[in-house]
């Protein structure tokens, strides 16, 4: 039986293809973004389909889709250029936006999962990450704007979990790319792939000893719609375990593109985490996930949408 679903955030990188997914799957979705990041392009091939329609509304004002079975929220700026030019903005959407649409699914009775995110943990002390792990996040810094907005959200969904029995889930997403990932939003694959493919010289901060893990788009959904139809209730890391530093990334990107260009390493920005891996040791016990695509693979996949992103 079909559903129609409310997805916050339509409009970005994992919100349209969350909309995708869940069209795929015979289900209505109604789509939200103010388009403050989110691109239109990004749902241009929806443009058809009867069973999607997109809002173009501020979910940090109440309002009301009508009957929904289910509310996906995606809805936040989410890469540092990002929520450092719209540091407010992202604090209002990460507390005011979150409530707002926690009271939709507790008005309809609906499903909820929330997109958290690793930056929870900070700058971590523990690794890999668990979920049971509290955090090192510097409440004042210049990422904290993101991550506090986070970590109230998290706040927020457990206790209309505990107060008022909606059917909330969390998921902790960690570094995730793929088509339709914004060119030059200072994330670290998307700025790789542009700067090799312009034949740049690839900017790594730092001595590039710090570790990422990399999740590539498609295992990412999968282990998300895995959660939102599972019976836990707390935290779920979603991410990709294989850890990489940042140099043997860019070495990887350069292979792949064929480029001769090398490195030129800058300062570190402040309260940028050391080490980044989740423990997906629960996804797996609960939802029988795990990822299956590598780095190389996903980078292959996202080859010609990054090649369409030049200039």
């Amino acid at each position: 039986m079909s559903d129609t679903i409310l997805v916050t955030g339509a409009a970005g990188f994992l919100g349209s293809h969350l909309c995708d997914l869940l069209l795929a799957e015979g289900n209505s979705v109604i789509g939200v973004d103010n388009l403050c990041t989110g691109n239109t392009d990004n749902l241009k091939h929806l443009a058809g389909e009867s069973r999607f329609r997109l809002l173009e509304h501020d979910i940090c004002k109440p309002f009301d889709p009508g009957k929904v079975e289910y509310v996906f929220n995606f809805a936040s700026p989410a890469s540092p250029v990002d929520y450092a030019r719209l540091g407010v903005e992202t604090l209002l959407v990460g507390s005011a936006g979150t409530i707002n649409t926690l009271e939709i699914a507790r008005k309809h009775g609906a499903g909820y999962l929330h997109a958290s995110t690793s930056e929870c943990y900070g700058d971590p002390t523990v690794h890999p990450q668990v979920e049971t792990y509290w955090g090192n996040v510097n409440p004042i810094g210049p990422r904290s704007v993101y991550d506090e907005a986070k970590r109230f959200s998290e706040a927020a969904v457990v206790a209309y979990n505990r107060y008022y029995n909606v059917n909330t889930h969390l998921v902790r997403i960690f570094n995730t790319y793929g088509p339709r990932l914004q060119a030059g939003d200072g994330r670290v694959i998307s700025n790789f792939m542009m700067q090799a493919l312009r034949g740049e010289t690839l900017t790594v901060y730092g001595d590039g000893s710090q570790t990422r893990s990399f999740c590539y788009v498609s295992d990412l959904l999968d282990g998300i719609r895995r959660l939102s139809k599972s019976d836990e209730h707390l935290p779920v890391n979603i991410g990709n375990p294989t850890e990489w530093t940042i140099l043997e990334c860019a070495r990887e990107v350069l292979s792949l593109v064929g480029s001769k260009t090398d490195v030129l390493f800058q300062p570190l920005p402040q309260d940028d985490p050391m080490r980044r891996r989740p423990d997906i040791t629960k996804a797996k016990t609960l939802l029988g996930w795990e990822p299956k695509i590598s780095l190389r693979q996903g980078l292959e996949k996202s080859l010609d949408y990054f090649k369409s992103c030049l200039d």
